[in-house]
């Protein structure tokens, strides 16, 4: 499992690690959401200590980054009206070892936005 945690500060290869696994995650998370190919932006941006990979659909807008560290939160879900809505509905902030479970992840963006389809009994609440 990849160490989410580990900080990318001053750590090159670290935050070149962080970038391809969270990318790849969100490639499965697109999938697992069955998000059509198009449908989705897939954006990295290294700036900064960890920088930030981003899934923006025209409905959901999930970012993942080191900013929560100290509580491990590091994924944020907001609704958004397009793909041109960069700033879009409230903030959900989720732990960010849900990129290790890819299906519990799709469940709770499922749960904050409505996007994917789930049986209700594998949806849980919104935080």
């Amino acid at each position: 499992m990849f160490q989410w945690t580990k900080s990318c500060s001053y750590d090159e290869e670290q935050k070149r690690r962080f970038h391809s696994t969270a990318r790849s995650r969100l490639k499965k998370l697109a999938a697992e959401l069955h998000l059509p190919a198009g449908s989705y932006d897939l954006r990295s941006n290294k700036a900064g200590i960890a920088g930030e990979i981003t899934l923006h659909h025209s409905r959901v807008y999930i970012q993942v980054g080191q900013f929560g560290l100290a509580s491990g939160h590091g994924i944020l879900i907001r609704t958004c009206k397009g793909r041109q809505d960069y700033t879009g509905g409230p903030n959900h902030l989720v732990d960010l070892t849900l990129l290790d479970d890819i299906p519990a992840l799709a469940a709770r963006v499922h749960a904050i936005s409505g996007v994917g389809s789930f049986p209700t009994s594998a949806v849980p609440r919104a935080a």
